[in-house]
């Protein structure tokens, strides 16, 4: 896999830019309380100045209807000197919308940290076909303002990947989790689950490669397109895919899994990233490496802290990681911002 121009880290002070660049929540009436908190959690808890672009509170509607000013607002961020970095507010379902209108040099030739996750796979993916790394990881509304508080786990993965020039290093499981939350409710209220660690599925020894991937849904509806990564970014990857839990389902893991398949992912990857799965899912992914694939050798990591569900890491697109299947473990071996 190609090596991608590493965007320079952040520091308390600098500014941030929130962006709706595929689903426009943030700026709905009943959902501006929470665009508030995620705000206030960036400027108290990491010291950051934060400003919208644009259209980021036209809501959901207006965005929807006009992905021409989603990519306006990209172009904004990356040209405004002020700006150090870019967050999604949210993720959502069409921003494979966006692509008539994308500068793709711009966003070369101004390279700054984006960070998100769900449908930002579609944004990721268009940032490595720039040439640029970008960042799987926490949006704002989900989880920076998570209720209650910003966890630990999920502030000291943004601290590590974005703040940092140091390698990232191994990336611990978290200890508790919780489903992604919408409402507002008491801290107290929420409940958070005894975290079992990472499983290993199969594999031995340790591989390295560079982190690719995303979530299954929008990586199957950029197929075909020039966005979607080319077998020089799949070839000895570390690929890290989710099936958009809560939303997915064992049948359209089914159906995600052959596609990566058909398209060479899996048969190209040095090793496999994925969060929880149920015993469900588990099946058919090793019987479609086995059968299909012709992959029971790869090192499989499951239950790995990334995607729909808090707290989560944050996984560079593009650094050198490694999977040890003799500890269960993976590493992040460089740094996530130069």
């Amino acid at each position: 896999m190609r090596e991608l121009i590493k965007p320079q880290r952040i520091h308390p002070g600098d500014t941030v830019a929130t962006i709706s660049i595929s689903g426009g929540r943030a700026g709905d009436k009943d959902m501006i309380w929470r665009y508030e908190l995620g705000k206030r959690r960036l400027q108290e808890v990491f010291g950051l100045k934060v400003v919208e672009t644009p259209h980021a509170l036209a809501g959901n509607e207006y965005t929807y209807q006009h992905p021409e000013s989603r990519a306006s607002d990209l172009h904004w961020a990356l040209e405004n000197p002020e700006v150090k970095a870019i967050i999604a507010n949210m993720g959502g379902d069409d921003s494979y919308r966006l692509f008539p209108y994308l500068d793709y040099d711009l966003i070369r030739s101004h390279p700054k940290i984006f960070v998100g996750f769900s449908d930002i796979t579609t944004t990721c993916c268009i940032f490595a076909y720039a040439g640029v790394m970008s960042y799987y990881g926490p949006n704002l509304l989900t989880p920076i303002a998570q209720p209650g508080h910003l966890d630990s786990y999920t502030e000291n993965a943004v601290r590590r990947a974005l703040f940092s020039g140091e390698a990232i290093g191994p990336i611990v499981p978290c200890p508790k989790y919780t489903p992604i939350e919408w409402q507002d409710k008491p801290e107290e209220d929420i409940v958070w689950h005894d975290n079992p660690g990472y499983q290993l599925i199969q594999g031995r020894g340790k591989v390295q490669g560079r982190l690719i991937g995303g979530c299954l849904g929008p990586l199957q509806q950029i197929m075909g397109t020039n966005i979607f990564p080319g077998r020089e970014l799949w070839e000895g990857s570390i690929l890290f895919v989710e099936n958009g839990s809560p939303y997915g389902s064992a049948l359209a893991g089914l159906h995600g899994w052959r596609a990566l398949a058909a398209c060479g992912a899996l048969g190209a990857c040095a090793g496999l990233l994925t969060p929880a799965m149920t015993e469900e899912e588990t099946r058919i992914l090793r019987k479609i490496l086995k059968y299909e694939v012709g992959r029971e050798d790869l090192p499989v990591l499951a239950n790995v802290d990334f995607g729909h569900r808090t707290p989560m890491t944050v996984l560079p697109v593009g650094a050198l990681a490694e999977i040890d299947c003799e500890i269960g473990g993976f590493a992040i071996l460089e740094s996530g911002v130069s």
